[in-house]
């Protein structure tokens, strides 16, 4: 069975079992602790941690997954064994309170055993210790006695304190030749049970609905599936490694087989994450992306290829994803002339890097280049530590490791010190409830609301001083916190008919906003409040975010519809608005796209706030930032017939409002993606 039919198969089963099935959410994380989405779970993580309602009971999908950066990260194996990808397919589905332990037990087995036909025999199953309802269920459903392991193998929790449970596993046995247990015995699924809620003592209590979480790689399932115990010898890899095989003008052998994996994962974790809106960079997830980029260019080298590779190998990509994944052809254009930049600075860089290390090789004593030089490598010229110790493995050299990273971890020292913020001491407190912030598009009403915490100097207090800068969170709020690109609400905190603080800005951290500002009088925990929003700059950030809205309609009028957002912020009066284009604008086409904004704005269009089914947006053409998840409602702003966009944020209810606009400025800001800039309302008069 090939991969697109278990994808296939395994997507038409869960739906015949009643599952919503949904796409496959971006690479790039609405989670700022994290670079990639690095398992299936991620894209639901409010949901089943409860700071999110669930848009459906029951749920599958195939989640596109990246381990490659900070503590997720299988690079340095990929190439090496069979097994580990930097770039994944994850399957999964989901129980948001519905179906539990005997629900998702009894349906992984009739997939594995009655449809995919695999034998029973050769399966085992995992329980926690204390988890006897799931080792009954299978000895009812199976036959099967499960093997019972502690809190290692078998609890799943997000942390120290919040959602945990028992999970029970699926091993395959790929046969007796394999004398070690871990390479013989292979996990194929997980079904994580999120039973308890863990206060700060180490006390479980039930959670109120409990949900279930499962996983399964399709990777592994193809190689079972296809007999295969090597990932890389099944359809899709096969594929990719005989068209780099023709490429490169190299057959693979045993010798030279890990570059040629090493090409063909790295060619999909560049791919799909370009696809997705990364751009290579020397920072977070784009630092990653260019360094797997680089360590496969630098395998093609030592096959013995010099020149553009992973660009030409894009096509073969889409090939073999592109019906499962549309965004790889959608977005190829871009995605090539980006490799290809990256490819040409590659090559540049080897050659000014290669003259410091060879300049530095014939001062190595004892077969070991100093940390100190291989950190000036990485810092100065780009080179991954691994690139240094791949090509100075071809000359029997080492690199001291130790020296490096105690380098490395200066230099993030320093950085830390320069970026010092409060968003992780808020996703501290994880007792704090998702703020009610359903009044955000009512803001002539003066809520009354119960102040939760304070936050003053990096620290949580119970009461706070005229003159203190602090940030506040409350149960409920008519603020826009920021969000989507716009900006937060401004204005004031009354008690008594007097303002306590003034508010300068209000954020978001996960489902919680965030109030920043000066306190005029004293605050505590639990004071009663009334919220004033500054309704001056409400009304500047709405006409500006729905000037956004039609400038990129004019965008796409004026050089073409494959423009597609790439970022945005929204202030009061003033957009900018990131963009995919090959090239510069000419003088003309940003002449036009004001003047076609301004004709917009002076019809007094009608702006529609609207609600409806993700299903009857879709009906009406409304555009979407791709690789967002959507839930079963969602807001439709649509600007006469010129615009129709899922948005979120506020806006005005005519395009006269806006009054005038004013194209500022156009620049690229990465390779393929341009930034423009546009004055609003007064500040553009």
């Amino acid at each position: 069975m090939k991969y697109n039919d278990i994808r296939k198969t395994f997507l038409d089963f869960f739906e015949s079992h009643g599952h919503k099935i949904v796409p496959s959410a971006s690479l790039i994380p609405n989670d700022p602790t994290l670079l990639f989405t690095v398992a299936g779970m991620v894209p639901w993580k409010g949901i089943l941690q409860g700071t999110e309602p669930a848009f459906a009971p029951r749920v599958a999908d195939v989640q596109k997954c990246i381990r490659a950066g900070g503590k997720h990260n299988d690079l340095d194996e990929v190439g090496f064994d069979g097994r580990h990808h930097t770039f994944f397919e994850m399957l999964g589905n989901w129980s948001f309170g519905d179906y539990f332990k005997a629900g998702a037990i009894e349906m992984s087995w009739e997939l594995l055993t009655q449809v995919l036909k695999l034998d029973p025999a050769r399966m085992r199953v995992t329980t926690h210790v204390t988890d006897e309802e799931s080792t009954e269920i299978w000895r009812k459903v199976a036959g099967k006695d499960a093997i019972r392991l502690g809190d290692k193998d078998n609890w799943w929790s997000a942390g120290d304190t919040g959602p945990c449970g028992p999970c029970t596993e699926i091993f395959y046995d790929f046969g007796e030749e394999f004398e070690n247990e871990d390479d013989r015995w292979v996990e194929i699924w997980n079904d994580v049970f999120m039973q308890y809620d863990r206060d700060a003592n180490g006390n479980l209590s039930p959670l109120p609905k409990q949900n279930v979480d499962t996983g399964a790689g399709l990777e592994r399932w193809a190689a079972l599936l296809q007999n295969k115990v090597d990932n890389y010898d099944t359809d899709l890899f096969s594929n990719i490694i005989r068209a780099t095989e023709d490429i490169v003008g190299v057959k693979k052998t045993d010798i030279n087989t890990p570059s040629f994996k090493v090409i063909a994962d790295h060619l999909r974790a560049v791919g799909f994450a370009i696809a997705d809106g990364v751009i290579p960079s020397n920072t977070d997830r784009g630092y990653v992306i260019r360094r797997i980029l680089r360590r496969a260019m630098r395998h093609g080298q030592m096959l013995g290829h010099r020149g553009a590779l992973l660009s030409k190998l894009y096509p073969v990509l889409i090939a073999e994803m592109g019906d499962a994944y549309p965004e790889l052809a959608r977005e190829e254009k871009r995605v090539v002339e980006i490799i290809q930049n990256e490819e040409n600075a590659f090559a540049d860089m080897l050659q000014n890097g290669m003259k410091l290390l060879d300049a530095e090789i014939p001062k190595v004593q004892n077969g070991i280049l100093p940390g100190t030089v291989a950190f000036k490598l990485f810092d100065t010229y780009g080179f991954p530590l691994d690139l240094t110790q791949m090509i100075l493995r071809e000359k029997n050299i080492d690199v001291d490791v130790a020296e490096f990273e105690r380098a490395m971890a200066e230099q993030k020292e320093r950085s830390r010190a320069n970026t010092k913020g409060t968003r992780t001491l808020w996703e501290s407190q994880t007792q704090l409830p998702a703020t009610d912030d359903s009044y955000k598009y009512a803001p002539d009403e003066n809520l009354e609301s119960t102040v939760l915490a304070i936050l003053r100097d990096g620290e949580f207090v119970q009461s706070a001083n005229a003159g203190d800068n602090i940030e506040v969170a409350l149960d409920k709020t008519n603020f826009y916190g920021t969000q989507g690109g716009q900006v937060g609400d401004a204005g004031e905190l009354i008690a008594n008919g007097n303002a306590v603080m003034t508010v300068t800005e209000a954020a978001r951290v996960d489902n919680v906003v965030i109030h920043k500002g000066t306190l005029t009088a004293d605050l505590s925990v639990g004071d009663k409040i009334k919220t004033k929003i500054n309704m001056a700059t409400r009304q500047q950030t709405a006409r500006a975010h729905t000037a956004t809205h039609l400038l990129q309609a004019a965008l796409r009028h004026v050089l073409n519809e494959d423009v597609e957002q790439r970022g945005s912020k929204v202030s009061p009066d003033s957009v900018r608005f990131d963009f995919s284009f090959g090239r510069a604008m000419t003088a003309d086409e940003k002449q036009a796209v004001e003047d076609l904004v301004n004709k917009w704005i002076a019809a007094d269009m009608p702006v529609a706030h609207e609600e409806m089914s993700i299903d009857d947006a879709k009906k009406r053409g409304a555009m979407a930032l791709f690789g967002e998840k959507y839930g079963d409602v969602v807001k439709v702003i649509t600007a006469g017939d010129i615009s129709c966009e899922l948005c979120g944020g506020t806006h005005v209810y005519h395009t006269g409002e806006i009054m005038h606009a004013r194209v500022n400025k156009e620049k690229s800001i990465s390779s393929g993606i341009r930034r423009i800039t546009m004055s609003v309302g007064t500040l553009a008069e």
